[in-house]
């Protein structure tokens, strides 16, 4: 006995033919294809709608500010400064007694920048206490020299914020002569004039501020005390002074 299919439902009986498997036709090939598309189609559907939703439960990328260049102070030395300026000095000669003593004072002054070339007018001027005395046979001379200054031009070549500079042009000083004898004194005093030539070194140590040290050689012409009696010849200084200078506008230039 075999189970037959009916047209209405299951039942045992006996088959007039023996049972052979039906083999599915072309039609039935292609509806299995067709589903298993269809199955493939909604799952990628699935797995497209799912990724988003994924990503956004994925923690958030922390947000990393990208870091700011440092910026770079340039140093313009063009314009105009006031400082002040002091120092000492003594006397260049072979005999004795030297002239020496210390100074201090004001200078005032504008430079030009091109590049790294620096050129500039500078004057200053100081009150003074070099001196210098002998005695002999009773006599004694004395030479004072009560102030001193100089208007010269500067060039020099700037390395950003230190300009390292030559430098020459007027000298001058005010000297006074004094001979003393029998407790009397009796006193002259002379403008003398000559140049200078020397070099040094400033530097920026805050915007607008700067420091320098300089020495110069001074060379002043001869002048004649008491109506033509006493001559001095030349006098010659060498000279180092240090100074603060407050530079007007705005010399430093920040740039990245």
């Amino acid at each position: 006995m075999r189970l037959w299919w009916c047209k209405y439902g299951l039942s045992w009986t006996q088959s007039p033919l023996p049972f052979r498997p039906r083999k599915a036709t072309t039609e039935t090939g292609t509806g299995i294809k067709l589903k298993m598309k269809k199955v493939l189609l909604a799952s990628a559907c699935l797995f497209a709608l799912a990724a988003p939703a994924s990503a956004a439960d994925l923690a958030a990328r922390p947000y990393t500010k990208a870091p700011v260049a440092p910026m770079a102070s340039v140093y313009n030395w063009t314009g105009f400064y006031l400082g002040i300026v002091g120092g000492g000095a003594w006397e260049a000669s072979s005999g004795d007694p030297k002239m020496k003593g210390g100074f201090v004072g004001g200078t005032a002054g504008y430079n030009w920048q091109t590049g790294n070339v620096v050129f500039g007018l500078e004057a200053d001027g100081s009150w003074a206490d070099v001196s210098a005395s002998a005695t002999a046979l009773g006599l004694t001379v004395s030479s004072k020299t009560d102030a001193l200054g100089t208007v010269r031009g500067r060039i020099g070549w700037a390395v950003n914020n230190v300009l390292f500079y030559g430098t020459g042009g007027y000298a001058w000083i005010d000297n006074k002569l004094s001979l003393s004898a029998l407790g009397v004194t009796v006193s002259d005093s002379k403008w003398h004039s000559g140049w200078t030539v020397g070099a040094g070194v400033e530097a920026f140590f805050a915007p607008q501020w700067s420091v320098k040290g300089e020495y110069l050689y001074r060379s002043l012409g001869g002048e004649t005390y008491f109506s033509g009696a006493v001559p001095s010849g030349t006098l010659n200084f060498h000279t180092v002074q240090v100074g603060v200078n407050y530079h007007f506008g705005a010399p430093v230039v920040a740039k990245y």
